[in-house]
């Protein structure tokens, strides 16, 4: 059978498609780790009514998938890195998975592009726990894909973070990959260039800024860096194109300068940091969409690029262990409204929002104007509330930074109570708050109400014990230290 196999399963359809161009446009992140999701239709309408024509996904849910249907939006479907192993194992493990995550959609109208195995699997955070079994995941997927008669059509990547490489100076012809990986990163990328795929890279100049704080800020954007870094002729303005074409000189120079590159992720966060803004991310958003649109490139691959946005919709539930800003790179907040307008280059009246979107009572739960700040039970029922609900818009250079001592609480009981679905029971920390049917937001600080949803929150049911990484641990030292 080998290479023939199962290319009847398809027929006609997957010769058609082998012969369609792929889409230039830009693509989103789709991420599913939020409390209250839009349902998938919805999102998948908002996708349309902006002309996004890519969508990236961090895993293979069948719902969101369905929903892609016939959608005329191209998909790159994720492996998450706890299933590295098992895939890993054999290629009969990573055939199931392609039959069931891939094969079952592709017959079914949803034009799936790429298999994404694993994601940022060589953090040094992770402690080498994927080194050695995601090459293997990889080798089998594509096998599996080759067997399912899908080898030319999905190609699989590995989406991995920029710290793979480095340079050793200032200037990106002095990159290559990072010594303990380079091997790795090698073998890897010789069997991406034999079998067509690209290589996918997350690129953050938030980050720059965010882990540095001599990081020149204006070296962060698109508007020009007056101590610009010239590498033998070519110019570098902002780090992106920097950090880009390090990668572009590791290829190069290992033998592979010809590997397409997808950008799998850029964006920039609209709250939980300082730098974390919503201007700041209208001006590196809009910066660097106007380049793509444009068709810049960078100084070492100029011309168009392959990008994924990161991402389209806040997640409220996602790990804030890097920071609090975890929980704000969307384009648009939590219920599908946009945070500012940009130009994506498919629609001149600017981002549309998510329609027929349906909300709970227009209702907060906030601190009882009679509570008294020194009572025992506050500490513990704002840390309940914080570690249960959403607090990261709390503190030092966040929208609700110019809350009192008495807001930051509300915020934090409001945040538990919405959570919770307007639950009575929420609203009901020790004789401390009250319900109120007047807004308590205040300027950019914004007392949500949350959506009304179809299906229940991606999360165990029950109280939600989230996990108490180091950010939240200071951000409630933060809010309680007003009042104590």
């Amino acid at each position: 059978m080998g290479l023939l196999k199962g290319v009847d399963f398809l027929g006609g359809f997957l010769l058609i498609s082998l012969l369609v161009n792929s889409v230039v446009g830009i693509g989103v992140n789709w991420g599913t780790q939020a409390t209250h999701p839009l349902p998938p239709a919805t999102v998948v309408k908002m996708l349309r009514d902006n002309g996004i024509q890519k969508v990236k996904l961090f895993d293979a849910n069948t719902t969101i998938l369905n929903a892609l249907r016939n959608s005329g939006i191209q998909v790159m479907v994720g492996i998450p890195n706890d299933m590295l192993s098992s895939l890993a194992s054999g290629v009969n493990v990573a055939e199931n998975w392609v039959s069931k995550n891939v094969s079952s959609h592709v017959s079914n109208g949803v034009d799936i592009r790429y298999v994404a195995v694993g994601n940022e699997p060589f953090l040094p955070t992770y402690n080498g726990s994927f080194l050695q079994t995601t090459f293997p995941a990889l080798q089998n997927v594509q096998s599996a894909l080759i067997n399912a008669g899908l080898g030319n059509r999905v190609k699989v990547t590995i989406p991995l973070n920029a710290d793979v490489y480095g340079s050793s100076s200032d200037k990106p012809s002095d990159g290559d990959f990072r010594p303990e990986i380079h091997d790795l990163m090698i073998a890897i990328v010789k069997f991406l260039s034999d079998n067509g795929g690209p290589f996918t890279v997350n690129i953050y100049p938030f980050i720059s800024l965010h882990n540095d704080p001599n990081f020149p800020v204006a070296f962060a954007f698109f508007d020009g860096y007056s101590a610009a870094i010239n590498d033998n002729g070519k110019i570098y303005q902002n780090v992106f194109d920097a950090n880009h074409d390090i990668l572009v000189w590791a290829l190069q120079k290992n033998g592979f300068g010809n590997l397409p590159i997808i950008v799998g992720e850029i964006g920039w966060p609209t709250d939980g940091d300082k730098s974390a803004t919503v201007q700041f991310a209208q001006q590196f958003n809009q910066g660097f969409m106007s380049r793509f649109n444009a068709g810049t490139g960078t100084p070492m691959r100029p011309g168009s690029m392959d990008v994924y946005l990161f991402s389209l919709i806040d997640e409220d539930h996602k790990s804030i262990q890097p920071g609090n800003f975890e929980r704000h790179w969307g384009l648009f907040y939590f219920d599908g409204t946009p945070k500012y307008q940009i130009n994506l280059g498919t629609n001149l009246n600017g981002l549309v929002a998510a329609s027929n979107v349906r909300y709970l009572a227009q209702q907060w739960c906030v601190l009882s104007p009679s509570a008294n700040l020194e009572d025992p039970q506050l500490a513990p029922s704002v840390s309940y509330a914080c570690e249960n609900g959403d607090c990261t818009s709390l503190g030092y250079g966040t929208s609700c930074a110019n809350l009192d001592a008495r807001g930051n609480i509300s915020y934090a009981f409001n945040s538990y109570y919405q959570i919770e679905n307007q639950l009575e029971s929420a609203c009901k920390f020790s004789n401390l708050s009250v319900l109120t049917n007047q807004d308590p937001s205040l300027g950019d600080c914004k007392f949500r109400i949350m959506i009304q949803t179809d299906s229940p929150a991606n999360v165990e049911g029950g109280v939600r014990h989230l996990e108490k990484p180091v950010g939240l641990m200071l951000l409630l030292f933060v809010i309680l230290s007003m009042f104590l």
